[in-house]
């Protein structure tokens, strides 16, 4: 099976972690633990200090997983883990949580956030878990009623699962060092891949839109104007920027970017935040506001459903299939 690194592609506003979910089977399969108060009796026994403490990622630790009929491993590096702590932090998520990656809840938070770096004395050895250097640890603190009692202590939550988009790693233009697992055959043959995968980038862009509504290119002129008078401050990144400045001047766009878009709506319960008082609406309105990320949903389905009949670029049409690399594609000809 296909063994995939995944990392932080910093350019990209989408990645990182979103939010740290309570689950019954961690991918990471480490369990955390309760901490309880000491046995320390003083006016009256101290109740359950109701903190979990465990592993929310642990460096080189292959994670399977499946897509539709392909299986395959993914896994982060103690690089990848560290900035993904960090930027887990600076992006304030601490209170973020879900049951089993599907019910958001309340009342978790975050309270501790380390890397293990000693293998005697580090804390989570105090607790049993012994994870291996470069392991991010967190501690959680629990305080809602029905979590703690109906998950917690029943023992149906084991664990903690991240949340939140990473790139591959292979599929970063910038990364050479795939090229040193390779024959010189086999580098020869991928350097001429990659000159086929830049061609067919350059016909993608080519299929470009300008078709987004009036009311996106409104709100990214009114956030680029606002930032223009007080800064960007700490939101967003040069993508998010990029994106402002492409909508307000009504330039085409690729289903790359319109998928990013798309991507956007999960921000859209930050959409009313001031600008003055936060980053949320800022960028919202940065990535075209609810016109343009509700078009840019729209957009994609129809985009996706056209690729779907006609899978062969335009000038080309579908003669069957082909074998590649051991699976069926369409056999695309010109026409």
């Amino acid at each position: 099976m296909n063994i995939i690194e995944l990392i932080l592609d910093e350019n990209d506003d989408m990645n990182g972690i979103e939010a740290i979910s309570v689950v019954e089977n961690p991918a990471i399969e480490e369990d955390f633990v309760a901490l309880k108060s000491d046995e320390i009796k003083l006016a009256e026994v101290d109740k359950e200090k109701r903190i979990l403490m465990g592993a929310a990622l642990i460096p080189n630790k292959p994670i399977y997983r499946r897509n539709g009929k392909d299986e395959f491993y993914i896994f982060f590096s103690k690089e990848t883990v560290l900035k993904a702590s960090q930027l887990y932090l600076k992006k304030g998520r601490q209170g973020e949580a879900t049951l089993e990656h599907q019910e958001k809840i309340t009342g978790l938070t975050v309270v501790e956030s380390w890397l293990v770096e000693d293998e005697v004395h580090d804390k989570s050895r105090k607790y049993g878990l012994n994870m291996p250097l470069g392991t991010w640890m967190v501690s959680m603190k629990v305080d809602n009623d029905e979590i703690w009692n109906d998950y917690v202590k029943t023992g149906k939550v084991k664990g903690f699962s991240i949340e939140g988009y990473f790139a591959d790693k292979l599929e970063m233009p910038q990364d050479k060092g795939i090229k040193d697992y390779l024959s010189a055959e086999e580098q020869e043959a991928e350097d001429l891949l990659n000159k086929i995968v830049e061609v067919l980038q350059e016909k993608q862009e080519l299929e470009s839109y300008t078709d987004y509504p009036a009311g996106a290119r409104s709100n990214a002129k009114r956030a680029l104007e606002w930032a223009e008078k007080n800064g960007w401050g700490d939101c967003g990144t040069g993508v998010g920027k990029a994106r402002a400045n492409q909508l307000a001047k009504g330039e085409p766009i690729s289903r790359d970017t319109i998928a990013r878009m798309a991507s956007f709506k999960r921000h859209e319960q930050n959409k009313d935040t001031p600008y003055s008082e936060g980053c949320g609406g800022l960028m919202w309105d940065a990535w075209g506001g609810s016109a343009g990320v509700n078009w840019a949903i729209s957009k994609l389905d129809e985009i996706d459903q056209k690729l779907a009949k006609s899978p062969c670029w335009e000038g080309y049409e579908q003669k069957g299939y082909k074998m590649k690399n051991g699976k069926k594609v369409p056999n695309c000809v010109k026409k």
